[in-house]
């Protein structure tokens, strides 16, 4: 009690000054309607300030959840352009062209929960599995291109075989002119891969522009794979060596989705029968 005493007399003009002026505030917003106006909108927008930065905060921690939810609706967008674009069974489709049928197609939507850029042999996991419908050889692609092939599923998770790999490789062609070849990762830059064996008769330049060939169970045709960022060629040389900088950007790499075709086993097990005949 005489602290609190003590402070009142210290503070007692202070305390008197701020007194006097709350009493005039008050006084000049009762009596004067432009003052008062005035103060409402100012304390109206100071609370719009305080609530939106409320709203961002909220929204930042909501961000994976609405990713979540763009991620499934876009999925669903695709897959039902994708039949539109397509209408279901026609007659007389024939076995070589069941890749071309986009109809065919369901895509699966999943979230990248662990990644690796930096390895000889990388790897990613995503948070779908075989209850998704999920099964090992599907492909994977991300917004802007091939990512890689599911290897092994969980019930509940799935890992992938990225292009980062050199234990696959991609069936591209070049769009411009259809040539064919298959895209490996050399394990030294994220950003690059290379393509072995592309003849010195065809046409190669910087910038050209290459695309799944279809040509595989596991992606449908004219899905971006990359563009070449370098093409040597030397004067003895039978075949290119070609750099290419990859449609799919890595470390940037958190949404992707599944492609699940319908007849994949059929077609594998018969280009398997066929083989074993070859023998």
């Amino acid at each position: 009690m005489k602290t609190l005493l003590q402070f009142l007399a210290r503070y007692s003009i202070v305390l008197l000054f701020v007194a006097l002026e709350t009493v005039a505030i008050v006084l000049l917003v009762r009596n004067n309607a432009y003052q008062r106006n005035a103060l409402l909108s100012s304390s109206n927008a100071a609370a719009a300030s305080i609530y939106s930065v409320g709203s961002n905060i909220r929204d930042y921690f909501r961000l994976r959840q609405t990713n979540d939810i763009l991620q499934a609706e876009n999925t669903r967008l695709r897959d039902r352009l994708n039949r539109m674009e397509n209408p279901t069974d026609t007659a007389g489709a024939c076995a070589m062209n069941i890749l071309t049928a986009d109809r065919n197609i369901v895509f699966i939507p999943a979230r990248v929960i662990n990644l690796t850029t930096d390895r000889q042999r990388n790897y990613i996991t995503l948070n779908c599995g075989r209850r998704d419908s999920v099964d090992s050889g599907m492909g994977v692609i991300g917004p802007d291109g091939v990512v890689g092939i599911v290897s092994m599923v969980s019930e509940h998770f799935a890992t992938v075989i990225p292009v980062l790999n050199p234990g696959i490789s991609i069936n591209c062609k070049f769009k411009k002119n259809g040539e064919i070849g298959a895209l490996r990762w050399d394990g030294r830059d994220y950003r690059f891969a290379e393509l072995p064996d592309i003849a010195r008769h065809i046409d190669v330049q910087e910038g050209d522009t290459l695309v799944t060939s279809g040509y595989s169970a596991v992606f449908p045709p004219e899905l971006p794979v990359g563009v070449v960022e370098k093409a040597v060629l030397t004067e003895n040389d039978a075949y290119y060596r070609i750099r290419v900088r990859l449609a799919t950007n890595f470390r940037r790499l958190h949404y992707v989705t599944i492609i699940r075709q319908r007849h994949a086993d059929e077609l594998t097990t018969l280009e398997a029968a066929r083989k074993k005949d070859e023998r």
